[in-house]
């Protein structure tokens, strides 16, 4: 395998780091060319350093001063905002971009990669979610993969290989079901934050975290399975299965379903990604099936979980709607982070700017971005509007 230049967008979140300890193993396989963060510019510096990044893009614009003092004495070069990382994604020097920016913000630069050709492996989920027909469209029209860094998804698409084309007649997206996984409504509607975001098997950020609790999260990918694979949405389905141990399945026309099992550590799908199609050696834990015991898996309760119901219901609508689910749920775990709603308001939230929705059933790149702005609006009214009722 010839050594590959990594674009690593939102390098100092929980993927970036991990997809660095992947490249701290494989020093002679990989090496860093670009590095973007948002804020954190102490860890950002840190990392260029450990790994002679060519670039790096600090997106708050208030912080570029810091970060270039902080490396003035290297040979990286500093730039800052947005239209930067887009710029820089699209350099001759780049060969895979790992999009792991959380949020709406991932979507321009995983835009400007696709466009300029380049192997993208995909962790933000958002992305897909808000504009995932225009996005696949693109990914095929400019020859640029899209390779999933999902756990599910890469469990998929492992599948799928070993499938060797063969008819699928079901995927089988698995859920860990959350911290809340046993609590009655009641209990949930009462939940905190700090309660929220003590996920049992993942160690996330805190966005993805929430979107766990709520199971918006597993909304999200199966809205990113149906682009990536593909494949209807009424032929996807959702279980529940605490262990964590298998990622996901594939189900074939004769009954036999295929499974892809790991431990729950998200080296392994990233390595999966940027290492493709060759698997390469890595010090994770491996399974011990003496050790197991059993495996678990039960249906979603979309009552207590009304998220993942929403996401169906977005996917069912089509066109702009899913980018409102995006949208709405982006402000509505940010307002319930700072105690402003409760855990339940955060699905009420998506529900109603979902009903209030402009729809656009074939939306263009302009038009996905003026929903997302339009729909974060309304769900700030509500937050507001819940915020005075408290």
């Amino acid at each position: 395998m010839e050594k590959r230049r990594i674009a690593i967008l939102g390098s100092t979140g929980s993927i970036g780091r991990q997809t660095l300890d992947v490249i701290r193993e494989h020093r002679d396989l990989f090496e860093v060319e670009l590095l973007t963060c948002n804020s954190s510019f102490m860890t950002l510096a840190a990392q260029a350093r450990e790994f002679d990044a060519n670039n790096v893009v600090i997106c708050d614009e208030t912080r570029y001063k810091a970060l270039n003092d902080a490396l003035k004495d290297s040979d990286t070069k500093v730039f800052t905002g947005i239209k930067s990382v887009c710029d820089l994604v699209a350099s001759d020097r780049v060969d895979i971009v790992v999009a792991s920016m959380v949020g709406f913000s991932g979507l321009a630069p995983t835009i400007s990669a696709i466009k300029a050709g380049k192997v993208i492996a995909l962790a933000n989920k958002e992305t897909l979610v808000a504009a995932g027909s225009i996005v696949m469209e693109m990914s095929r029209k400019y020859g640029a993969p899209i390779l999933p860094v999902d756990s599910e998804h890469s469990a998929i698409f492992q599948c799928l290989l070993a499938a060797q084309g063969n008819k699928v007649s079901k995927i089988h997206l698995t859920a860990s079901g959350g911290p809340f996984r046993t609590w009655d409504k009641e209990k949930i509607a009462s939940a905190t934050k700090d309660m929220a975001l003590k996920h049992p098997n993942w160690s996330m950020g805190a966005k993805i975290t929430i979107d766990s609790a709520t199971m918006m999260n597993k909304g999200f990918e199966v809205i990113e399975a149906r682009w990536l694979f593909d494949t209807p949405v009424e032929k996807i389905n959702v279980v529940v299965h605490p262990e964590s141990v298998i990622h996901s399945m594939v189900e074939f026309e004769d009954g036999a379903v295929i499974a892809q099992m790991a431990s729950p550590d998200m080296r392994e799908p990233i390595q999966f990604a940027i290492g493709f199609p060759e698997r390469l050696p890595l010090s994770n834990q491996k399974l011990d099936f003496a050790e197991l015991g059993s495996l678990s898996f039960f249906k979603p309760d979309l009552d207590r979980f009304p998220a993942l119901g929403l996401a169906f219901k977005a996917m069912e609508r089509g066109g702009n709607i899913p980018c409102v689910l995006n949208a709405a749920n982006e402000s509505a775990v940010a307002a319930f982070l700072r105690d402003e709603i409760p855990f339940y308001g955060i699905s009420d939230v998506v529900g109603e700017c979902m009903e209030k929705a402009q729809f656009i059933a074939e939306p263009t790149v302009e038009d996905i971005f003026a929903t997302n702005s339009r729909a974060r609006s309304d769900a700030d009214r509500l937050i507001e509007s819940i915020k005075q009722k408290s």
